[in-house]
C-alpha cells in the first residue's frame, strides 16, 4: 500500500487571516476521512506583521493595543507557547497533517522539523542553530530562538503553525 502524499502548496505573501481560513479547510478536508493525501505543507511570507498568542498567553492587553496600534495584527491561537511575531521577509511553514497514516508520533515529527530547520540554517551558513531538549520546541541560534514550532493536536490531526 502506498503511503499518502503531502501536498506542498505554495502561498507567496497572504494574509494571515486567509492563512488559517486554508488551514481550517485542510484540517476540515482531513476530518472527512480517509484519502490518498495525509494533508498539506502550506509555505508563504506573511502579508503584515502579526503576533499570535498561544495558550499560555504572552501579551497583555495593553501590549495587544500598543501593537494594534502600531498596525500588527494580533490573534490567538490554539496552540501551546506565548507570543510569536509572524512578519514580513519570514518564511511561514503550516503542515496542517494526519500523523496516523504517516506512521509517526507527535514528539518524533516535531524532532524531524527541528532537524530541517537546523539543516537549512547550516545550508544558510548558520552551522550554530540547535534544537534544545524537551520541553522546548523550535530552533535557537545562541540565546535567540529562530524557529518557532506550534503544535495544535484536534483527535491526532495536527497543525504545526
Amino acid at each position: 500500500m502506498p503511503q499518502p502524499a503531502v501536498r506542498l502548496v505554495r502561498l507567496r505573501l497572504v494574509a494571515y487571516g486567509e492563512l488559517l481560513t486554508l488551514q481550517e479547510r485542510w484540517l476540515q478536508r482531513l476530518q472527512a476521512g480517509p484519502g490518498t493525501e495525509a494533508g498539506a505543507l502550506l509555505l508563504c511570507e506573511p502579508a503584515g506583521p502579526v503576533y499570535t498568542a498561544g495558550l499560555r498567553g504572552g501579551l497583555t492587553s495593553e501590549e495587544t493595543a500598543r501593537l494594534r496600534a502600531l498596525g500588527a495584527e494580533v490573534r490567538a491561537t490554539g496552540r501551546g507557547g506565548l507570543a510569536t511575531f509572524h512578519g514580513p521577509g519570514q518564511l511561514l511553514c503550516h503542515p496542517v497533517l494526519d500523523l496516523r497514516p504517516l506512521g509517526l508520533r507527535l514528539r518524533t515529527h516535531v524532532a524531524a522539523l527541528e532537524a530541517c530547520a537546523v539543516r537549512l540554517c547550516e545550508l544558510q551558513g548558520l552551522p550554530g542553530a540547535r534544537a534544545r531538549p524537551p520541553p522546548y520546541t523550535g530552533v535557537w541560534l545562541g540565546e535567540r530562538k529562530i524557529c518557532a514550532i506550534g503544535i495544535i493536536s484536534l483527535d491526532y490531526q495536527v497543525k504545526v503553525m
